[in-house]
């Protein structure tokens, strides 16, 4: 299956304006974690960013260091037609091939977006990605689908998952979750 998931498939989606996931503005839950970040010049990534919602946000309020990567050709080339003050840095490519460091990484619809068999190599990778210290924040799906993308998961799965390599400072269910999302989304903060 993952090997469907690959950037022509994205770009498909993209091209077809499939992209259902896309709430066409930031997430609340993001938002309001967003809003309490005090240091503005921290390194953000934000994998499988698609239409970069939160790449808006954080340049609105004045991050300078942004960082977004996506596996699908057709939307980098529209984000760097999208992005023309704020200078976010927008790669197309393999979010598993980056080698670089991050003080903080955004989750939105990435990690759910990902065959499961990639899970623990996700994982790896984030820890990898992150400075000393470094977080990884965002959203989670608390619920099953049939088939995917989506993929969803449980609390319990991804305490496992993560728990072998962060320290798990928050994975809660979201209170304030876009009415299709209520009652299905989990905010978690890791940190390395």
């Amino acid at each position: 299956m993952s090997n469907e998931l690959n950037g022509e498939y994205w770009s498909k989606r993209y091209a077809e304006n499939d992209a259902v996931w896309d709430m066409g503005r930031i997430s609340p839950p993001l938002k309001g974690y967003i809003d309490q970040l005090t240091d503005k010049d921290i390194a953000v990534l934000i994998p499988g960013c698609g239409n970069a919602h939160e790449a808006e946000y954080l340049i609105q309020q004045g991050f300078t260091n942004v960082t977004l990567i996506d596996i699908s050709e057709l939307l980098v080339e529209e984000l760097k037609k999208k992005f023309t003050s704020g200078n976010p840095r927008i790669i197309f490519g393999d979010f598993f091939e980056l080698n670089e460091k991050f003080d903080l990484i955004l989750e939105q619809t990435f990690f759910c977006a990902l065959d499961p068999s990639l899970r623990a190599k996700y994982a790896d990778k984030m820890h990898e990605l992150l400075s000393d210290e470094g977080k990884l924040a965002g959203l989670l799906f608390d619920k099953d689908f049939d088939g995917g993308p989506p993929f969803g998961g449980s609390k319990e799965e991804y305490e496992d998952l993560f728990s072998q390599k962060f320290k798990i400072v928050k994975m809660e269910p979201c209170y304030n979750s876009v009415e299709p999302r209520a009652g299905a989304e989990l905010f978690f903060i890791l940190k390395k």
